[in-house]
């Protein structure tokens, strides 16, 4: 929200900003990277696209921008170390069903280098850091941390990318008893 001591047109600016950037990631989630236009998004927010690249310069700085996002993984419950697995998967879903610039950073992803970069760096600065403290073995961290990152970017991938029918069709609570002792021996089983 603008501040009312801003001058005027600065508060427009300012929700303008705002407006095109909510946009992109509506728009990037429903048409990944390469189908969503500049034009599409400045439609979208009922902008100039001259505003689009005014406020963000071009389409992959707006993507780059529209991507970024906290894993919330601090938000994850304090469990036993035996339900770390279902603790994750949970959180992890929830995340996926909450925010659709995940699932658009994994649609582009598959298809856009900067996109797979971004979706790398994202699950190496906030995923690893969690295995190698989870895991209490800094020297396999690394190695459990990408398995975890596949198991659960495998999942969304087919969940909600690719929408297969029986994956699809599972509730969470399913999904989470499926997925999570996979994720748990990621996590501290014997390597």
């Amino acid at each position: 929200m603008a501040s009312p001591d801003l001058p005027k047109h600065r508060q427009r600016g300012d929700a303008t900003r705002a407006a095109i950037l909510a946009a992109a990631r509506e728009r990037f989630a429903a048409d990944g990277y390469d189908r969503a236009t500049v034009r599409a998004i400045a439609a979208d927010a009922g902008a100039d696209p001259s505003l689009v690249i005014r406020y963000y310069g071009s389409k992959e700085k707006l993507f780059a921008i529209a991507a970024e996002f906290d894993l919330r993984l601090s938000e994850m419950p304090a469990v036993p170390r035996t339900r770390i697995g279902e603790a994750l998967v949970e959180h992890f879903l929830k995340r996926w069903e909450e925010d659709e610039a995940l699932q658009a950073l994994l649609r582009t992803a598959m298809t856009d280098d900067g996109a797979a970069e971004r979706a790398r760096g994202i699950f190496a600065a906030q995923v690893g850091p969690m295995i190698a403290k989870l895991s209490g073995e800094a020297a396999s961290a690394a190695t459990r941390a990408g398995l975890v990152s596949s198991q659960l970017l495998g999942f969304a991938l087919c969940r909600y990318v690719l929408k297969l029918p029986p994956i699809v069709k599972l509730r969470r609570p399913d999904a989470v008893k499926w997925v999570a002792p996979t994720v748990q021996r990621y996590i501290t089983g014997k390597a």
